[in-house]
């Protein structure tokens, strides 16, 4: 503190200048706050994105560093400092990272006092991330053929290594690029053939949908095995979200559905490896997650959306309803003006999430014994007390479907509490929604059923990929690689994307 009590200006004016600035970088972060809270508990239609409030967050960061900038050059001491935060702040590079080494020598090894040879007594060494643009290149295969000078019949000649896309002309790398690029970087393909011009690579838009449509179709049987893991999970969680499709006989989109199903048991210290799967579906009728998850067996955790109640009308699966659809709707009273019993519901839910940050990532028993402790008590009295606000409330408000939505549902609200491997909400999967989202608000609708379930393919693999800590570029490219090759079906197991990741990784808890 006093090191910064030094360093300001003696000069009224620039130190009132400071402070407006100061001021005003303090007001837009506190903007900030109110609209991330806005995002985490606002009404669905009033949320914002979340590059939205990250773009807010880089122009406060940006502001603030050409003011520091701005210091730093004015002062040779503050240059130092800064310099010293840096380094410490910034970590290590990556290992694998190749390392271009440049040294900085003086020209003259004379001793500059009695002229004698000077000896090297050590080194600085320091590391700065440098980038290479993307930069295509040509992959030349060349065949000789030979032919016997003595009988001159037959040629002779290497056989051609298979490719992904017979006369085509992207590597298998290639193709994982665009299909990266176009579902985990959501950049539609119109826009990567402008970038690919703009190195003077002339690919059409309908060529790399090619690409795509031609790759999905090599990766079907992997993507089948991931549902194949998900219906032999005891525990998963799924949604649903729309998914616009081109429908040309009516000249404008239809709303089709990508289904979503998830495991990620690291919160429990489980050791099956988190996955994520999405399938499309031209409708949202209950007979879809019936197909989608025909033989499973164990409990599924879902909001309060009623299609999934033919799943429980099997003897064999449990539905398991999240708390934080509940909460939201009390929370869109509360915030709406004086609500006195919901943010009394909000208060008592509240302290169900407060039992599940302290158990977070202990076994399934720890789990049961402390929510049995410590929540059963307050879900008991929860329940009359709901009955009670039911009855002396009007039946036609927002307050009392609120209310009823809870008690409709509280079987599968409080199973949680006998099971400890059962999460309070269905966040999970919602997490492997937004991705879709993005995608969506990026690509508008996909151009047909066909194109919907190539999207549910390969952002399937993604997603996975990116719950298990695996580089999707590397992943698709090998797994591509090794299809094309032969890879035997009965050895599926070994594409899955948790077969590339590290150890460590798979430990993670989410």
């Amino acid at each position: 503190m006093p090191q910064a009590i030094e360093a300001l200006s003696d000069d009224p004016n620039e130190l009132k200048a400071m402070l407006l600035a100061e001021r005003a970088r303090n007001e837009r972060l506190v903007q900030i706050i109110k609209e991330m809270q806005r995002h985490r508990f606002g009404r669905r239609a009033e949320t914002l994105p979340e590059d939205q409030m990250l773009l807010a967050l880089e122009d406060v960061e940006q502001t603030e560093a050409s003011a520091a900038a701005e210091k730093e050059s004015r002062s040779a001491a503050e240059r130092s400092e800064a310099a010293r935060q840096r380094r410490r702040n910034r970590g290590a590079l990556p290992a694998h990272l190749p390392r271009i080494e440049t040294i900085v020598d003086i020209e003259d090894k004379a001793c500059p006092r009695c002229k004698g040879a000077l000896h090297q007594i050590g080194e600085d060494v320091s590391e700065r991330l440098d980038i290479v643009p993307a930069q295509f290149r040509v992959l030349v295969t060349r065949r000789p053929k030979y032919a016997c000078r003595a009988c001159e019949e037959g040629v002779v000649q290497a056989p051609a290594p298979a490719r992904l896309i017979e006369g085509g002309l992207p590597t298998k790398a290639t193709v994982a690029h665009v299909l990266v690029s176009k579902y985990a970087d959501h950049l539609p393909l119109y826009r990567q053939a402008q970038i690919y011009g703009r190195q003077g690579i002339d690919l059409d838009r309908s060529t790399l949908a090619d690409w795509v449509g031609r790759a999905a179709w090599h990766l079907r049987p992997v993507h089948e095995r991931l549902l194949e893991h998900i219906r032999a999970s005891t525990k998963i969680f799924a949604d649903e979200t729309t998914a616009p499709v081109l429908d040309p006989g009516r000249g404008r989109t239809k709303t089709g559905q990508l289904w979503a199903y998830a495991r990620d048991d690291r919160p429990i210290g489980g050791v099956d490896p988190p996955i994520a799967v999405y399938v499309y579906a031209q409708n949202r009728k209950s007979e879809q997650p019936l197909a989608h998850l025909y033989g499973f067996s164990g409990v599924v955790q879902v909001d309060g959306y009623p299609g999934y109640r033919a799943l429980a009308q099997k003897n064999s699966v449990s539905l398991a309803f999240c708390w934080a659809h509940v909460r939201r709707r009390f929370y869109d009273l509360a915030a709406a003006g004086q609500a006195p019993i919901a943010k009394e519901a909000l208060t008592r839910i509240g302290a169900l999430y407060a039992v599940e940050k302290d158990i977070r990532g202990r076994n399934a028993d720890e789990r049961r014994a402390a929510r049995l402790d410590k929540s059963r008590p307050i879900v008991d009295a929860l329940k009359p007390w709901l009955r009670e606000k039911l009855a002396l409330i009007s039946q036609k408000t927002k307050l009392a479907e609120a209310i009823r939505y809870a008690l409709s549902r509280w079987d599968g609200l409080t199973r949680f509490i006998d099971d400890g491997r059962i999460e309070i909400d269905s966040n999970i999967v919602e997490r492997a929604i937004r991705p879709i989202a993005l995608n969506r608000k990026n690509a508008l609708f996909a151009g047909s059923d066909g194109g919907a379930e190539y999207w549910a393919i390969i952002a399937s693999l993604i997603e996975t990929c990116k719950l298990n800590g695996v580089d999707p570029q590397a992943y698709m490219a090998d797994v591509l690689t090794k299809i094309v090759d032969g890879h035997l079906a009965s050895k599926l197991d070994e594409l899955m994307p948790w077969a590339y990741a590290t150890p460590a990784v798979l430990k993670d808890v989410a």
